[in-house]
């Protein structure tokens, strides 16, 4: 069980209400995380979702997007957000077999997935610090400078969330990943 309460979604007034209607309305229903965060800390949520709206508005694909935080998580150890982005990675059309490729490391066969997957795995586990050549590789495989901004962007939004949910320890509503 999470560690922080929520109240019900049913009946939450002021910001974070708004916050859950506006999520509701977007995707359906309300991931306990952004339960969690928008019950604490609405604008907290309100600038991870501004974020993944600039994402989503920018030159990575959404699978793209998905397999850096899918990375970033799993680097991380964050259940929650790997069945997260395992998840929706999956909707974005990355394959089973892949996506247990992605979380454990080894290569998909996808020259360019590969060469974004290891760039931001090298980025997780040094905390950021980037060789001369890891920057050249992934400028090789055909990342552009803005795209480079939208990793970092990416790995930002997807940090916090990892973090948050290892503090709260948050109750996985997400598929479990085999």
């Amino acid at each position: 069980m999470s560690r922080l309460s929520v109240p019900n979604l049913e009946y939450a007034a002021g910001a974070s209400g708004q916050v859950y209607a506006q999520i509701k309305k977007a995707i359906g229903s309300v991931p306990n995380t952004f339960a969690a965060i928008a019950a604490h800390g609405p604008a907290a949520l309100k600038s991870i979702l501004a974020a993944d709206a600039v994402l989503a508005a920018g030159s990575l694909t959404k699978r793209d997007q998905e397999v850096i935080k899918l990375v970033i998580s799993s680097a991380g150890g964050c259940d929650y957000c790997v069945a997260a982005h395992n998840h929706l990675a999956k909707l974005a059309g990355v394959k089973p077999e892949e996506l247990k490729q992605i979380r454990k490391g080894q290569p998909t066969g996808d020259a360019k997935r590969d060469a974004l997957v290891g760039f931001v795995r090298k980025l997780a586990l040094s905390s950021g610090t980037v060789r001369d050549e890891d920057f050249a590789a992934i400028k090789a495989a055909g990342y552009s400078d803005a795209q480079l901004v939208e990793i970092s962007l990416a790995f930002a939004t997807t940090v916090f969330t990892n973090v948050f949910n290892r503090i709260n320890d948050t109750e996985i509503d997400f598929p479990a990943v085999a």
